[in-house]
């Protein structure tokens, strides 16, 4: 069963929100002919896109950060994970971002 997202959507470590942002950034290389957003820490699945309709994007310039990138779909593709719903976002440009939490010895990303 798949669900559509609107404009956020979070599977997993991986939190999505729709944007106007302009595609300014490296492209990242498909890893097996996927756009892979995150791999997981523990089981080493990942949140995954096959369709070529899609792009990722390593933003660029002040406030650049690895964990935070650009996806780009042409039209609607489907966000993967072996563990987790899938999710299916509409065509536009999407912020991808890993989820963070605190814990007293650091902030680090949540592991899934």
């Amino acid at each position: 069963m798949s669900k559509t997202a609107k404009k956020q959507a979070r599977q997993g470590d991986v939190f999505m929100m729709s944007t106007e942002k302009p595609v300014v950034g490296d492209p990242v290389p498909r890893e097996d002919g996927r756009i892979v957003l995150a791999h997981g820490e523990v089981t080493g699945h990942a949140h995954a896109i096959r369709s070529m309709a899609a792009s990722l994007y390593a933003l660029t310039g002040g406030l650049a950060n690895p964990a935070h990138r650009l996806l780009r779909a042409e039209r609607q593709v489907a966000l993967r994970h072996e563990e987790h719903t899938e999710i299916i976002l509409p065509a536009g440009s999407w912020d991808v971002r890993r989820q963070k939490e605190y814990s007293p010895a650091a902030i680090r990303n949540v592991a899934d």
